[in-house]
C-alpha cells in the first residue's frame, strides 16, 4: 500500500526520537528529582521554576532561543565542528536536545511526586542498617518511586511524539532526517493527502487515548501502594 510506505520513515523516526529522548530524561531527570525532593536549598523553587518552564512556554518561543542556540554561531555550533559538522539544528541530534528540554517537566514531576512520597522512615530504617546513601538510594528509594517512573516515562515518550513546535523550528522538515510524525502530519495537510493524514492522525488518536489510560491506571497504582 503506497501511503503506508510514504508514512513509515516519519513513524520510525519518531519512535526513535521519542525512544532516546525518554532513555536521557530518565537518566539526567533521576538526579534532579531526588535533588528537589530531598533539597532545603534557597535555590530549590528557582531550579523547579526552570524545569517546568516549558510547560507554560510557548513551543516557538523556545525552539527559536534553541535554533540560536543549536545554530552555527552558538554552543551547538561549536560543539558540531568538533566533530566535523557545521551545525546542531536541522539535524536529528539537535531535536533530540529540543525534545529533552521541553518534555523534562513531564518526566521530573512525577519522579519527584514520588520520591516525596515515600517519606524519611524508609531511609532512615536503612540508615540505621548501616546502609550507605547510595546503597539506600539504589535499593530503597528506587523501588519505592518506581509507580513515579513508570508514569514519568510514559509521559515523557507520549509528550515527545506529539512535540509539534519546538521540532518544527530547530528540525524542520527534512525527510530521513527531522521529519516526525507531528510535522509529517502538518505536511500532508498543507499538500492535500488527505489519506495520509488521515491515517497519522487516527493512529495519534489512538495512540493518545492509551497513554491517557495508562496513565489513569498508573495513579491508581500509586493511591493504593502509598501508605
Amino acid at each position: 500500500m503506497p501511503e503506508l510506505a510514504e508514512i513509515w520513515p516519519p513513524v520510525r523516526l519518531t519512535l526513535a526520537l521519542a525512544s532516546v529522548t525518554t532513555l536521557v530524561l530518565l537518566l539526567i531527570g533521576t538526579p534532579i528529582a531526588w535533588w528537589l525532593a530531598r533539597s532545603r536549598s534557597i535555590w530549590k523553587e528557582v531550579v523547579a521554576t526552570l524545569v517546568a518552564l516549558p510547560l507554560v512556554l510557548p513551543p516557538t518561543v523556545l525552539g527559536f532561543y534553541l535554533l540560536i542556540a543549536l545554530g552555527p554561531d552558538g554552543p551547538g555550533g561549536w560543539v558540531a565542528k568538533l566533530f566535523g559538522g557545521y551545525s546542531l539544528a536541522f539535524r536529528f541530534e539537535g531535536v533530540v536536545i529540543g525534545s529533552v528540554l521541553y518534555s523534562m517537566p513531564f518526566v521530573v514531576q512525577p519522579i519527584r511526586n514520588a520520591f516525596e512520597a515515600m517519606g524519611e522512615r524508609p531511609l532512615e530504617v536503612a540508615a540505621t542498617l548501616r546502609a550507605s546513601p547510595w546503597d539506600a538510594f539504589r535499593s530503597v528509594a528506587l523501588p519505592l518511586a518506581r509507580p513515579g517512573f513508570l508514569t514519568g516515562a510514559v509521559l515523557g515518550f507520549a509528550h515527545t511524539v506529539g512535540e509539534f513546535g519546538v521540532v518544527l523550528m530547530i528540525g524542520g522538515n527534512i525527510p530521513g532526517e527531522t521529519k516526525v510524525l507531528s510535522v509529517a502530519i502538518y505536511d500532508y495537510v498543507e499538500t492535500l493527502h488527505w489519506t495520509r493524514a488521515h491515517l497519522l492522525a487516527g493512529g495519534m488518536l489512538l495512540f493518545s487515548f492509551v497513554v491517557i489510560l495508562a496513565t489513569f491506571v498508573l495513579e491508581k497504582r500509586i493511591g493504593r501502594d502509598r501508605p
